[in-house]
């Protein structure tokens, strides 16, 4: 006789196996103690809040942008006019003296 391992999920002499129907879903929901419903409703609350707190923060930084784009190119127009002038200014302050 040969000696052959059974494959590996065949239930041996020294499991109990049980026969029968199988239920396919559970006739009433299990009981929920009030720690794990508070646990799943602060789960819920969790991801609404943090979906809703990125929204409200990205509203008011782009409100925000909005409000400083005026501001900041009026004072980039004055960078650069300044730096043109000093730029044009040492230019001519090289140059040689026509006279």
């Amino acid at each position: 006789m040969v000696n052959r391992i059974p494959p590996r999920f065949v239930p041996t002499l020294t499991e109990v196996v049980h026969s029968g129907p199988v239920p396919l879903a559970p006739s009433s929901p299990p009981a929920l103690s009030q720690d794990q419903l508070a646990q799943r409703v602060l789960q819920r609350v969790d991801l609404v809040l943090d979906r809703r707190v990125r929204e409200a923060i990205a509203a008011v930084v782009i409100e925000q942008t909005d409000q400083l784009v005026p501001l900041l190119r009026d004072r980039l127009e004055a960078v650069v006019r300044q730096a043109v002038a000093e730029a044009v200014a040492e230019e001519i302050a090289r140059l040689p003296n026509r006279g």
